[in-house]
């Protein structure tokens, strides 16, 4: 059952409908925040962990959510703001940089039983990861979940022309980076 979005918000900020409004929210949500976030931090581990997070943070403040934005703008905002943090607390739990906790988890994706790509989507993966974190995002919530700039614009409170920029500037690194380094 697809409930609209609207509709969603109003049960969710209705103390005797909130429980059943959160199941179909996760039941509508969950697949793509899941994506979302798995680009992020590689790992299916580590994707559950944080789309759990997310979701309890959506649980917590949707009485503060006002409707500015669409709510999967608002859930998305959290989703990448949470995979962002793990990330961080990650590294600094290794005592690694971020650089090399996703060096690590790109090369965990060949054993990893979730990743269902071949040789040529491993290397796409280790060319992003090499890119900065607003390019690696810029550039997989456009290239792969093919958002528009003005949505993009929306959920990263960027403006066009940045994002824009971020993109092309991705797309430049990763095909030169697929062109000239044999390891890739």
């Amino acid at each position: 059952m697809v409930v609209e979005e609207q509709d969603l918000v109003i049960a969710l900020q209705s103390a005797q409908e909130r429980e059943e409004a959160f199941r179909i929210l996760v039941s509508q949500y969950k697949e793509r925040l899941y994506w979302h976030v798995r680009k992020m931090v590689l790992s299916h581990d580590d994707a559950d962990d944080v789309l759990q997070n997310t979701f309890i943070k959506v649980y917590k403040n949707i009485d503060k959510f006002k409707g500015d934005s669409k709510l999967y703008t608002w859930m998305y905002r959290i989703a990448t703001n949470e995979s962002i943090n793990f990330l961080k607390k990650k590294s600094k739990r290794l005592n690694s940089s971020m650089e090399e906790v996703k060096e690590k988890a790109i090369n965990n994706l060949t054993s990893d039983v979730y990743f269902e790509g071949d040789v040529i989507q491993l290397k796409l993966q280790k060319a992003i990861a090499t890119l900065p974190e607003k390019q690696q995002l810029v550039f997989n919530m456009k290239y792969f979940e093919e958002y528009t700039y003005e949505e993009l614009s929306d959920i990263l409170e960027t403006s066009v022309g940045g994002l824009k920029s971020s993109y092309h500037i991705a797309v430049k690194k990763i095909t030169e980076i697929l062109k000239t380094d044999e390891t890739f």
